[in-house]
């Protein structure tokens, strides 16, 4: 049993048993910068991007839904997804509960809004860009930076092979090629201290989340467009970290995405280096003057990042699917069909946002909505090797239902299979809610309802190693990010929360013997009106 297991069971028992350290208070005068700093580097502003128009961004996250017309990325597209997901889209003041509310009308700390969610808007995720010799760049390894929405060469020369090299040249999981053609890849980081000057020991699980909300955004705007990217997760991640310059215990590598370019790329792709292998000599500069050091996080980061090689065989995570519901749920309700309204995805992505405190019970949800959220969010799949598309999917949504019209207020879990609703209790569930909710910046008895995702943590940690906590947390990440783009769809508020006694949930839930683990809360309803508000967008 590796150390995922202990860091796992500490992190579901957080609200019972605080972890280590204890008390900790972030340093906030020295907090780091929100992206990484390269200075000196040549910079190149990226194009004005494409971005999709279908009619409905949120028909790709449906049951059944899939790429049309297959297209293929360009530097255009490659702009408009990135400025889409991650580079900044606004400026927001509202009036919420928030507890940063006080440092928002000063501009050194303005709230810039993004397309993608990301735990305490501290946006950790680094952006890599490989690119080979069939892009519009000269070959070499560029860094995305979202506040100027700029490549920052970091390194000339094609390293590509270093890359296939680290995934083991295996095809990315919608691919039926043996040796899959790619000399263009997007390389995901994340420095933690971005992340844990605030949160500590408990960053390593919110940022794996984050890496799962910036996939799934790709998702959702590359299917838009008739694309489809399949992640990575299983690679050298030694070798990559080596290849950019990095120390290996302030940054981990997640992710790598290949792309398929429009220009093929060329007919011999060159192999990884026979003599010294290329490296990034340049280096990102600290703002903070003191970075401090968290041994649970080191050791969760050592242990996610050993067994790189060992990529879980076809069907190897068959066994971590939620198995069946119990009998005797004899109350069954059949929801509407799943339909969301025409919206492009840029329009769905710039009105995501937290409502903190806004929500408004005197306005229920309709069953619509709720159906809609449900069906997409249940549809979520990463498609990363470890889960191709054919695979099952790895969550459950139980619903916590309080103000949504023609549902009587419980507990229900979500059957997707049937696209129903199944009874576990005809309690109201406000007070449990609120009573089992750590912050102030919410009143969950005035959501509509509370959707809670659950994975089933341990069996996957069984079934292919410590690496797979990130698989489970990115998976999170996901639904959330599809959470929070299907609310803005259909005109709701919506807010994500990890700040709740997860044992509490388990047992309202009944979920002790299933290894089911709820590891964040989803709320939806509709917002208070003419709430006072102020939004700059970037054109």
């Amino acid at each position: 049993m590796g150390y995922a297991h202990t860091y796992a069971t500490a992190i579901m028992h957080r609200g019972r048993i605080p972890m280590e350290p204890a008390n900790f208070v972030p340093n906030w005068p020295d907090r780091p910068r929100k992206a990484k700093y390269y200075p000196g580097t040549e910079a190149f502003p990226l194009p004005e991007g494409p971005y999709p128009t279908q009619a409905t961004v949120m028909a790709g996250c449906l049951p059944g839904a899939g790429p049309g017309d297959v297209n293929h990325f360009t530097l255009p597209v490659l702009a408009g997804m990135l400025q889409d997901s991650y580079g900044l889209s606004g400026r927001r003041l509202g009036i919420q509960a928030n507890t940063d509310l006080a440092a928002l009308p000063h501009y050194t700390h303005a709230n810039w809004s993004r397309g993608t969610a990301s735990g305490g808007g501290l946006y950790p995720v680094t952006v890599y860009w490989a690119a080979g010799a069939s892009g519009p760049f000269v070959p070499g390894v560029y860094h995305y930076s979202p506040l100027q929405h700029s490549m920052q060469r970091l390194l000339a020369g094609d390293v590509t092979g270093e890359v296939r090299a680290a995934l083991g040249e295996a095809p990315p999981a919608d691919s039926t090629e043996a040796s899959p053609a790619f000399d263009q890849y997007l390389i995901l980081g994340v420095k933690y201290w971005q992340n844990s000057f605030k949160y500590n020991s408990f960053s390593f699980h919110a940022v794996s989340m984050d890496v799962g909300a910036l996939l799934q955004t790709w998702h959702m705007w590359a299917r838009a467009r008739g694309m489809e990217i399949a992640p990575v997760l299983w690679f050298d991640e030694q070798r990559l970290t080596e290849l950019l310059g990095l120390d290996a215990q302030e940054e981990g590598l997640f992710a790598v995405v290949p792309l398929r370019w429009a220009t093929p790329p060329p007919a011999a792709l060159g192999g990884p280096s026979r003599s010294a292998a290329p490296r990034v000599r340049r280096k990102d500069r600290e703002r903070s003057r003191t970075v401090i050091g968290f041994d649970t996080l080191h050791r969760i980061h050592r242990a996610t990042m050993s067994q790189t090689a060992d990529r879980p065989a076809p069907g190897a995570l068959d066994a971590c699917v939620p198995g069946p519901l119990p009998e005797g749920l004899e109350d069954t309700l059949a929801l509407p069909s799943a339909v969301f309204p025409p919206t492009s995805v840029r329009t769905a992505l710039r009105a995501r946002r937290s409502s903190f405190g806004r929500f408004d019970a005197s306005v229920p949800t309709t069953a619509g909505q709720l159906a809609a959220t449900l069906a997409a969010c249940a549809a979520t799949r990463l498609r990363t090797d470890a889960e191709p598309e054919s695979s099952s999917g790895l969550s459950r949504l139980y619903t916590f239902v309080n103000h949504v019209e023609d549902i009587e207020a419980g507990v229900y879990a979500y059957e997707a299979e049937t696209h129903t609703l199944r009874l576990l209790s005809r309690n109201p569930p406000g007070s449990f809610l609120q009573r089992n909710y750590f912050l102030s910046n919410y009143n969950l008895e005035q959501t509509g309802a509370v959707i809670v995702p659950t994975l089933r943590t341990t069996a996957v940690l069984d079934a292919v190693g410590d690496r797979g906590y990130r698989l489970v947390n990115a998976t999170i990440g996901a639904i959330a990010q599809t959470f929070y783009t299907a609310a803005s769809t259909l005109g709701l508020g919506a807010g994500v929360a990890l700040g709740f006694d997860n044992v509490s949930f388990v047992e309202e839930l009944g979920l002790d013997g299933t290894g089911e683990a709820p590891l964040l809360i989803m709320l939806l309803g509709n917002e208070r009106a003419q709430s006072a508000d102020f939004l700059s967008e970037i054109v």
